[in-house]
């Protein structure tokens, strides 16, 4: 277990050297130190996971050294290693590596690269350092870290204010998320007198019904700390409420949304919630909140979806959506399946960001779908590997027989939110096959306006000026008018042809191309099996085994349900995009207001910018104007700048340089001080 310091720290060793080295080192030496140090970390990564599956490792703690010694805070930094961090170590490193190298190819004429490939490093060391933690401090400095790396990586292209404006809002939302977490770490320590992660779980049952005070109330203990905790998971996951800076982190460059959308930072709050979960199993109302924000965030991210446009930003919603699920998931004790999710979906969904980047890349940085069409035989190869990931998204597969990814980790979600046999349980169950269906339509549609009908690329024959609806000339999506039209391409791909790409981007495609059909049937009885899944996850997490058992008992309509769904999803989508296109446009003319209000993603951001930005932009503007200009630069510092002025040249003249006259001044202040004094 030794191995796991090089894991953690040589992704920063390689941050620090590219980011310091920069242009000084060279692109091809930064890319290689980074991407070598990545894939170094993956190859120590897989034994450890091996090893637990295998169940000839334990869980271990392995010192760093001693870091805050303040009263009763003592915190050492040590580096946990158990079935829970083996899990995460190696979706990390798998999905960070393949970005690197992936990356090789989608920045290669970017100038900026050594700094592009350091920000990479040290947001996987930051996440590193967060699944790797063994105190509440550890993990919220991983915590922390990663939402400085999506900042930097987010808005990497600096020059483009909506980049700077999509970075400060994911700074900004996630600092809403993060302040619930830290008073929750904060009345943590206050109830049990540590941060350590194995001491607070082995005390949580004790607490069980206590109470405590908060805003001037009695509440329950282990309600009002999970709550808190979990507030900070709803904003590092993007769930409903803290979801609108996911979105927008689409401009950072295609590796950064995989990076960020797959496999770290979005999953942080689910591994949190399973870490604690012992915690949460001591309040009821605890997990139902988890249950119902889960189920919710599922629901609104999956009817935003099947209106966008953007590829990236189908995919961005199909992954607030999925965060959903694993929250459900956690929200009614099945954490065993939370994780199994959170493990295939790293897969499919980090291929499916790297297979649109692919699509990007061939049709020269153009993301819009409408502008797309009849691809699947100019990039053969990344179609077939959006094909991979679509199947394992929408859980296509066969009951016991053979499925990708999504058939073994989804189904065991919705079986478990069933088999718990409570109220949220069944109302997750229900909205969750809902969310499955919109999941296989939007999943679908993005293949079918991609890949199959006519091309509608600069280029081509077949440059259509509608072919879902009336043309309309670079429609625009904020006026909810553009799901139903396909518009005449834009300038910026004129005269080019589509093209496959490079070796170094179709790689990573082939490698989680096979988690995304394997990665399911290969883990699922470790994950989530009974007698497997207590055994693999050896108490770091909470594992109900009657619950698991109860998921086999579930009847068979319960069973058929995902895949029954997920074929309504399809045949929509087909019916509205290949066999009659034309339906489309009578299907948004009659529900003109619900198609609106999705292409205003439920109207969140125009609320959050009546209830917070224009408050607090008049409260700038008041300070501005009233407090500097009118205030502080009429009295201080130019106001006191000018007195002080005035004065020196007042008090100048009374410095003659004359011995007599300073004695004289001398003498009279003698004489005044000796009347006051007397007359005292």
């Amino acid at each position: 277990m030794q191995s796991i310091t090089l894991i953690v720290f040589l992704p920063l060793l390689a941050a620090i050297v590219a980011g310091l080295g920069n242009r000084a080192i060279g692109n091809t030496a930064a890319k290689l130190i980074t991407t070598g140090a990545l894939f170094i970390s993956c190859a120590l990564s897989w034994p450890i996971f091996i090893a637990f599956l295998n169940g000839s490792a334990e869980a271990t703690v392995v010192p760093v050294l001693h870091w805050i010694n303040s009263g009763d805070l003592q915190v050492d930094w040590a580096l946990r290693v158990d079935a829970l961090t083996a899990v995460m170590l190696v979706v990390v490193t798998t999905v960070s590596s393949l970005v690197h190298l992936y990356s090789w190819g989608y920045m290669a004429e970017d100038p900026s690269q050594p700094r592009f490939f350091a920000y990479l490093s040290l947001f996987t060391f930051a996440m590193l350092m967060l699944v790797t933690a063994d105190s509440l401090i550890q993990m919220f400095f991983g915590w922390e870290g990663v939402g400085l790396a999506s900042y930097l990586l987010i808005g990497f292209w600096y020059h483009k204010p909506s980049a700077n404006a999509a970075a400060i809002k994911a700074f900004v939302v996630n600092r809403v998320g993060d302040f619930g977490f830290s008073l929750g770490i904060f009345g943590t320590f206050l109830v049990f007198g540590t941060v350590s992660i194995p001491a607070i779980l082995a005390a949580s049952p004790s607490m069980a019904g206590s109470t405590i005070g908060f805003a001037g109330m009695r509440v329950d203990t282990m309600t009002l700390l999970c709550l808190l905790l979990f507030i900070g998971a709803m904003g590092k996951s993007a769930q409903l409420g803290l979801h609108t800076w996911l979105p927008d982190a689409m401009e950072g460059p295609t590796p950064v949304s995989a990076l960020i959308h797959a496999a770290t930072m979005v999953t942080a709050g689910v591994f949190m919630v399973c870490r604690l979960s012992p915690m949460f199993e001591q309040s009821e109302t605890a997990l139902s909140v988890v249950t119902y924000v889960g189920l919710a965030t599922a629901l609104f991210a999956a009817t935003v979806g099947v209106v966008q446009n953007d590829i990236k930003r189908v995919i961005a919603y199909s992954t607030c959506s999925q965060l959903g699920y694993m929250f459900f998931a956690a929200g009614v004790g099945a954490y065993g399946a939370a994780m199994f999710h959170l493990f295939t979906h790293a897969f499919f969904k980090a291929l499916l960001f790297l297979g649109a980047g692919s699509v990007i890349h061939a049709m020269h940085h153009e993301q819009d779908m409408r502008y797309y069409g009849a691809l699947r035989k100019e990039i053969p190869l990344t179609f077939w590997a959006m094909i991979m990931g679509t199947l394992a998204i929408t859980g296509v597969g066969v009951l016991g027989v053979f499925g990708f990814a999504g058939f073994y980790s989804k189904d065991a979600i919705l079986e478990s939110a069933f088999a718990s046999g409570s109220v949220p349980g069944t109302i997750a169950f229900t909205v969750g096959a809902f969310a499955a269906l919109l999941t296989s339509f939007y999943s679908w549609r993005l293949i079918f306006l991609t890949f199959f009908g006519k091309a509608r690329w600069a280029g081509s024959e077949h440059i259509q000026h509608a072919v879902h609806g009336d043309h309309h000339d670079h429609p625009d999506e904020e006026h909810g008018d553009s799901s139903h039209a396909v518009a005449t391409p834009q300038v910026g791909t004129a005269g080019y042809h589509p093209h496959e790409s490079p070796w170094t981007m179709l790689v990573p495609l082939a490698l989680l191309s096979v988690g995304a059909v394997f990665a399911g049937m290969a883990f699922h009885h470790a994950f989530i099996d009974a007698e497997g899944g207590a055994h693999f996850w050896g108490g770091s997490l909470f594992f109900d085994t009657h619950l698991m058992h109860a998921i086999h008992e579930v009847p068979l309509w319960v069973k058929l349900t995902p895949a029954a769904v997920m074929i309504v999803g399809f045949l929509i989508a087909w019916n509205n995009y290949i066999r009659d296109p034309s339906a489309l446009s009578r299907i948004v003319a009659a529900t003109g207001s619900l198609h609106t209000f999705l292409m205003k993603k439920w109207y969140f951001d125009e609320i959050y910018d009546v209830i917070f930005v224009r408050p607090a932009l008049a409260i700038g503007r008041f300070f501005w104007h009233r407090g500097d200009e009118q205030t502080i630069d009429r009295f201080g510092p130019h106001g006191a700048a000018y007195a002080v002025g005035v004065g020196n040249r007042i008090t100048a003249r009374l410095q003659s340089g004359y011995l007599n006259s300073y004695a004289l001044i001398m003498l009279l202040g003698l004489v005044a001080a000796a009347t006051w004094a007397m007359t005292r």
